[in-house]
């Protein structure tokens, strides 16, 4: 019981602290396409430190697991014992697995840190994750990310993307596999962000590698 309070008393404390997330460092990106309810993002080499959470049943209960880890590396556990800034967004990525799902959770590390990140200290089980050039589609939504609503998110996303790319030789990535992106405040309950990512691949007229 314990454990779980404090998963959440730091968890909203970093999402207070996400209120401002347009003051936070965030990952660079061009915009390549864009419509009323989507975009497709051209992302350049970018480096996340990494929690997974594998076998699990809950976005929700994988993302606090994950950050809680997260937290503490960027609050000093890491060998140089260096406090990192904050960056937006958290972002939770889930793919199917034999029993459950696997979960990644997800903060960028900030540009000032990329040639050296800090070392996470082992028991965290973190790990640098080094992302190649891609673009990504993105569906923004209101609203608190849960695990009742992310996948109709997701489908709604999908379902756009099938008709902004028809004819265009661009495929979307592994439909099983996405993203959700969190950009608010626990406490900021209206005029909410977040966004649901996946992965397009070819996307000529917007300069998208194909993998």
């Amino acid at each position: 019981m314990e454990r779980k309070f404090i998963v959440v008393r730091e968890l909203s404390f970093l999402l207070a602290l996400l209120c401002c997330s347009d003051a936070l460092e965030s990952p660079p990106f061009t915009v390549v396409h864009s419509e009323v309810d989507v975009e497709i993002r051209l992302y350049k080499e970018l480096l996340w430190m990494s929690a997974q959470v594998q076998g699990a049943t809950s976005f929700e209960k994988s993302t606090e697991d994950g950050f809680h880890r997260l937290y503490q590396y960027v609050h000093g556990a890491n060998a140089n014992s260096s406090r990192l800034m904050i960056t937006a967004p958290i972002l939770t990525t889930m793919a199917q697995a034999p029993r459950g799902s696997d979960y990644t959770v997800r903060l960028y590390v900030p540009e000032k840190h990329e040639g050296a990140p800090p070392q996470p200290y082992a028991e965290l089980d973190l790990h640098l994750d080094k992302w190649k050039t891609r673009c990504i589609a993105v569906r923004r939504f209101s609203g608190f990310a849960k695990d009742d609503n992310i996948n109709k998110e997701k489908e709604a996303l999908v379902s756009r993307l099938n008709k902004i790319l028809d004819g265009k030789n661009a495929v979307l990535g592994d439909k099983s596999s996405y993203a959700i992106a969190q950009y608010n405040a626990s406490s900021h309950l209206s005029g909410r962000l977040n966004e649901v990512w996946i992965n397009v691949s070819g996307y000529a007229s917007g300069g998208c590698p194909s993998y």
